[in-house]
């Protein structure tokens, strides 16, 4: 992307990063990046904010390499988001979460995700045992991300 970049281009790298990928119940990565990215837009995210939850997830996931984000053709803000929604590997939920608290725009990404990742359909789809741990784990970060 070595001109000005739209929407259409981010999600079609998404797609292609997470080409194959699937999450906890089987189904095809994209499904969940299209919910994050409708999330943002229905909460009235800008054009920047879906970007980054397009791609909340490339880097964590070793989809996209660092190097790739920082050479994108990319506003700045996209992303700082990016990397603020990345999670370290032994990274404490803590820090993760204060980082997207003080990061302009992360917040309404991560509350997209969370509303994704706590989607009835999407749960109701994973044994118990990992309903339940996600189910906590969800109920931390969205304590620790506090009142929007």
């Amino acid at each position: 992307m070595s001109h000005a970049w739209s929407l259409a281009e981010v999600e079609a790298v998404a797609r292609q990063a997470h080409s194959g990928q699937t999450d906890k119940a089987g189904r095809p990565y994209a499904e969940h990046l299209a919910a994050v990215a409708e999330g943002v837009r229905s909460r009235g995210g800008s054009a920047e904010q879906i970007a980054a939850g397009w791609l909340h997830d490339a880097v964590e996931d070793h989809r996209l390499s660092l190097e790739w984000l920082q050479t994108a053709d990319l506003p700045q803000s996209v992303k700082d988001m990016v990397l603020a929604l990345t999670r370290g590997e032994d990274e404490e939920l803590e820090s993760y979460v204060r980082r997207i608290r003080t990061t302009p725009g992360a917040l309404l990404v991560k509350e997209a995700d969370l509303a994704s990742n706590t989607d009835p359909a999407r749960l109701a789809a994973l044994d118990e045992p990992t309903r339940d741990r996600l189910i906590e784990k969800y109920a931390r970060t969205r304590e620790l991300l506090g009142p929007g």
